[in-house]
């Protein structure tokens, strides 16, 4: 049994309503590329994770056809909210009407054997330019959610704690943020993150070892469209 993790697949239906090409040429076919790598890697006693914007669609329903894309593709589905999932609904209804296909992490953890994964959206952090009033209101929110995550894998007796972010949560090798200190303070193996895109332009995010904590950008394009194994 394996878990992997990937993010910002960007699904917009077949063919794409919002192709991602115009974001640059190695966007082209990059559903086909998932869907080859995720076929070569992925079994069905294998877990993935989805670090958020997994679909452009507005609402649930519209969502239906990326989501029935994912759910054909082997191996147990975590997902995870991102900052363009507006299809994203309440935890209630996405579980009557996917929960057969995914599991949501949302105030909460899920246990893959005896590891714990646990995770929250995130936010911009401090150090970002123009950080608001309003942003720091949502940061602080999301890392109370993050906490609660974390307090129900403890409950569990987790052997090992996977954490997914859909924003970085931090960039600098030395930045401490309210994420960072509770990867710390309850002795979190791996934090996996997206919301970063690759290109000649895109923002630099620490990645490696800090504190105990390893941790992966996986951005899909960022990977070359391959899932990144975690365990």
């Amino acid at each position: 049994m394996h878990i992997y993790a990937i993010g910002d697949l960007h699904l917009s239906g077949e063919p794409p309503k919002k192709p991602m090409e115009i974001f640059g040429e190695h966007w082209l076919q990059h559903k086909k590329q998932i869907k080859d790598n995720w076929l070569e890697q992925v079994t069905v006693e294998d877990t993935v994770i989805i670090c958020g914007d997994i679909s452009w669609a507005m609402g649930l329903k519209e969502a239906a056809e990326d989501l029935a894309w994912i759910a054909a593709l082997p191996g147990r589905k975590l997902l995870l909210r991102g900052n363009h999932d507006y299809w994203w609904s309440s935890l209630n209804k996405m579980q009557q009407m996917y929960g057969a296909d995914f599991d949501f992490i949302q105030n909460d953890c899920i246990m893959v054997g005896d590891v714990a994964v646990c995770g929250t959206r995130g936010w911009v952090l401090p150090s970002a330019e123009n950080f608001t009033p309003e942003d720091e209101k949502i940061y602080k929110r999301e890392a109370i959610r993050l906490q609660m995550s974390l307090d129900a894998a403890k409950k569990q007796q987790a052997a090992s704690i996977v954490v997914a972010l859909h924003y970085p949560p931090l960039f600098a090798a030395d930045e401490q943020t309210a994420f960072t200190d509770l990867l710390e303070a309850y002795a979190v193996n791996y934090c996996v993150y997206g919301h970063i895109h690759g290109g000649e332009n895109h923002v630099l995010t620490f990645e490696g070892e800090r504190q105990g904590v390893n941790y992966k950008l996986v951005s899909c394009d960022t990977q070359k469209f391959k899932l990144t194994q975690i365990i």
